[in-house]
C-alpha cells in the first residue's frame, strides 16, 4: 500500500501536454479511468479472477498519477495491488506492462477523435492500417522472418489436465522454435506460453522465445496478463484485437474454452467462408486431451447445424496428441511461408485477408442490439457467422465485463432471437459449457445472463 513510483522507459519515457492530460489523476482526463483500470489490471497479473467489477471493487483506493518533470515522466501508484510490490518495488515484468498500458492507451487517446473515411474500402483498410502500427509500436512484429507464430484460443475455466496438455503442446511447439500469443489472461492462455518457453529452453533459445498477449479495454481486468507474457499489447476493442490475431499470426489452436472461444472460432469460420479468402491460407487446429473430446464434439455438432458438412473443411480436430499437433503447425508455417513468398505477401502481417464489415466494425452490446441479431439461416453463411460471433461476444459482455455485468443487472437477461433449430443448438451449446464448467471462475452456480426465443 502507499505511493510507488515507476519511471517509464523509451518512447514512453516522454508524452505532450494533451497525452498527459489524457490520462493523468490530477485532470481527471477523459481517458483516466480507463487508463486506472487497466493499470490495475496489470498490477493484479497473476492472481485468478474473470470478473472485472469484481476487481475494480476490490481496489477502489487504487489511483495512478501520469507527472511530467525534469527527468520526463513519473508514474505514482497509489495503494497498488500488494502481490505487486516486493521489497518495496514494482516487480519489473509489471513495470514493463504498465509501460505497454501507457503506450495503447495514448494511442488510443490519439486515435479517438480520428474521423474514419465514408467509404466502406476505405475505412476498412484505415482500420487494417491502425491496427498494423498498434502491433509496429509494440515490437510484435519481425521483418524478414519466416512465419512462426502460433495463436492459442481458449478459455481460463480449465481442468488441470487441460492445463497441462496445452503446456505439453506448448512445450512442443517451442522444442521446434515456434512463438505464441494468445489472449494474455489465465487458464489455456497461459499453459501454451509457459510451455513454448520450456521448449525453448531446452533449445538453448529462451531469450528468443516471444510470448506476446493481446487484449483489450472492457476485458483486461477480467483477464489480468499471465505472468509469461512477454509482451502485451492493448487494443482498443474486441474486434481490433480479434482482428490483430488473425492478421498477426500464423496457424490458429483452439483448446477448450466458453463462450469467448465460441467467439473467437466463428469470428475466424466468418471470415473463411467469405469467398475473397477462398485461396487465402490460415489453418485452424481444434485440439484437446482426451476427456475433452465432449466439448469439441459439442462444437462440431454446433457449426455442423449451423453451416452443413462443408465447414469441417475449415478446421481440423486433433485430440490427445501434442506431437501430432505440432507437427501439423509445423506443415502449416510451411505451407504459409510458401504462399505468401509466392504472392509476395508479408510474413509477419496478413494483408490480402478479407474481413468484412459485419465482423471489423464494433458491436455495441446492449439489449436492443442483442435482441436485433439475425441468427437465422436464411442469409449468406458469413454473415450468420458474424450475428452469432456477435451473441456469444454478448454473453462474454453479460457475464464478464463491468459495463455488461452492470446493464444485466439492471435491465435483465439479454434476450436472442433466431430461428429455432439455431436457438436450439446455442441453448444446447451453452448447456453443455455450463454442464463442463467452462464458463466463471468464480460462480458456483451460474446464472444466466442471456435468454434464447425461437421465432415464430
Amino acid at each position: 500500500m502507499g505511493v510507488h513510483i515507476v519511471w517509464p522507459e523509451g518512447d514512453m519515457a516522454l508524452l505532450t501536454q494533451i497525452e498527459a492530460d489524457l490520462i493523468s489523476l490530477k485532470s481527471k482526463g477523459e481517458l483516466y479511468d480507463l487508463y486506472r483500470n487497466c493499470s490495475l489490471a496489470v498490477l493484479n497479473s497473476g492472481n485468478l479472477t474473470d470478473n472485472s467489477k469484481e476487481l475494480l471493487d476490490n481496489y477502489q483506493s487504487f489511483e495512478i498519477n501520469v507527472v511530467r518533470n525534469e527527468r520526463g515522466l513519473k508514474l505514482e501508484l497509489i495503494n497498488p495491488p500488494e502481490s505487486a510490490i516486493v521489497e518495496g518495488k514494482v516487480i519489473k515484468t509489471l513495470q514493463n506492462h504498465l509501460y505497454s498500458v501507457l503506450r495503447d492507451i495514448v494511442q488510443i487517446g490519439v486515435n479517438q477523435d480520428s474521423t474514419l473515411p465514408a467509404d466502406p474500402r476505405e475505412r476498412s483498410a484505415w482500420i487494417t492500417n491502425e491496427i498494423f502500427k498498434s502491433l509496429r509500436s509494440a515490437h510484435a512484429m519481425v521483418a524478414n522472418q519466416s512465419p512462426n507464430l502460433a495463436v492459442c484460443w481458449g478459455g481460463h475455466a480449465i481442468s488441470d489436465e487441460e492445463f497441462s496438455y496445452a503446456y505439453n503442446v506448448g512445450r512442443a511447439l517451442g522444442l521446434r522454435g515456434i512463438d505464441i500469443c494468445t489472449g494474455c489472461g489465465p487458464g489455456i492462455m497461459e499453459a501454451p506460453m509457459q510451455g513454448s518457453l520450456d521448449g525453448h529452453a531446452r533449445q538453448d533459445n529462451a531469450a528468443q522465445c516471444e510470448r506476446i498477449g493481446l487484449t483489450e479495454p472492457s476485458i483486461i481486468a477480467a483477464e489480468p496478463p499471465n505472468p509469461f507474457v512477454s509482451k502485451l499489447v492493448i487494443m482498443p476493442d474486441i474486434e481490433k484485437r480479434l482482428e490483430a490475431f488473425v492478421r498477426l499470426g500464423h496457424v490458429l489452436l483452439v483448446f477448450p474454452g466458453g463462450p469467448g472461444t465460441a467467439e473467437e472460432l466463428l469470428y475466424i469460420l466468418g471470415i473463411k467462408l467469405c469467398n475473397e479468402n477462398r485461396h487465402n491460407t490460415l489453418p485452424i487446429i481444434l485440439t484437446g486431451n482426451k476427456n475433452s473430446r465432449p466439448y469439441f464434439d459439442a462444437i462440431d455438432e454446433f457449426l455442423l447445424h449451423c453451416f452443413g458438412d462443408e465447414i469441417r473443411r475449415h478446421y481440423t480436430i486433433i485430440i490427445d496428441d501434442p506431437e501430432a499437433v505440432a507437427n501439423t503447425v509445423s506443415e502449416g508455417m510451411k505451407t504459409i511461408y510458401e504462399h505468401r513468398s509466392l504472392i509476395h505477401e508479408s510474413y509477419c502481417y496478413n494483408w490480402s485477408l478479407y474481413i468484412p464489415d459485419e465482423l471489423q466494425n464494433p458491436f455495441d452490446v446492449t439489449h436492443e442490439s442483442m435482441a436485433a441479431l439475425n441468427l437465422s439461416k436464411d442469409q449468406e453463411p458469413y454473415l450468420l457467422a458474424a450475428s452469432l460471433r456477435r451473441a456469444f461476444s454478448g454473453i462474454v459482455t453479460g457475464n464478464v465485463k463491468e459495463y455488461g455485468i452492470r446493464q444485466v443487472a439492471k435491465n435483465g437477461p439479454f434476450k436472442l432471437h433466431g430461428d429455432r433449430d439455431i436457438i436450439e443448438y446455442m441453448g444446447k451449446l451453452m448447456s453443455d459449457f455450463i454442464s463442463q464448467g467452462r464458463i466463471l471462475l468464480s460462480q458456483k452456480d451460474y446464472v444466466p445472463c442471456y435468454e434464447f426465443e425461437a421465432r415464430k
